[in-house]
């Protein structure tokens, strides 16, 4: 019997039509689209109450610095444009602060860069043996010299350690890694020099590509020379 009532198709529920009078105002909604509006209106009523409450229970000596910094348009509180916040003056020297930072980076990365690789080295490059042997005879002379040309013993590539081959790998890397960061910060460096100097006051103008004498991806300007009193 139930699986007779499944194969059953089930009749599509359709809207409850307005009587002829009340066509102008639609159908009639389901008792879902009842419920999500009821809900939303009691999430509103909620929100109105929460803000009256906040509205009865206010200090009226409390004191916040956007009541002064921001203004009310179209009943909205729009914080005061920063545009102007700083003098040409306080931005130069930001600016300058800005360069003087990452010009501090370049050199400590330098120096990482230096301590690393004073301390990295191949196995296979091995220092030369310089040492000097005195013997009293010839049979003692050829003893030493058969114990120095045989087999050494200093480590090699296969005999050292796999911690330390994994330590010498990331080491490396880390190396490449602080190199191509001091190239990026040299290169923000350079913007930021240029940048602040474009900021000055002067006569100065974009060279043509025809103008450049040394060809260069990045822009080339040219000032006008004033005589200086």
């Amino acid at each position: 019997m139930s699986s007779l009532r499944n194969a059953i198709p089930r009749r599509a529920h359709k809207e409850r039509a307005q009587p002829q009078a009340r066509k102008k105002f639609g159908l009639l909604e389901k008792h879902k689209d009842y419920v999500l509006r009821a809900k939303a209106f009691h999430k509103k009523e909620e929100a109105l109450r929460k803000l009256k409450e906040k509205a009865a229970n206010r200090n009226p000596d409390e004191f916040y610095f956007k009541m002064v910094n921001t203004r009310s348009v179209g009943g909205i509180h729009r914080p005061q444009s920063e545009a102007n916040k700083y003098t040409p003056e306080e931005l130069m020297i930001m600016k300058t602060q800005d360069i003087g930072y990452v010009l501090q980076k370049v050199q400590s990365e330098k120096k990482k860069i230096e301590r690393l690789t004073s301390m990295l080295h191949t196995l296979d490059s091995q220092p030369p043996n310089n040492h000097v042997y005195y013997c009293e005879d010839r049979e003692e002379a050829k003893e030493v010299r058969l114990r120095i040309s045989g087999p050494s013993k200093s480590p090699t590539l296969e005999n050292v350690p796999g911690r330390i081959k994994k330590k010498t790998a990331a080491s490396y890397k880390e190396l490449e890694e602080r190199k191509k960061r001091v190239q990026e910060l040299e290169k923000l460096h350079a913007d930021m020099a240029l940048q602040k100097e474009l900021q000055k006051s002067g006569h100065k103008r974009k060279l043509r590509e025809d103008e450049i004498v040394t060809p260069t991806t990045k822009p080339v300007y040219k000032w006008r020379p004033e005589r200086k009193r």
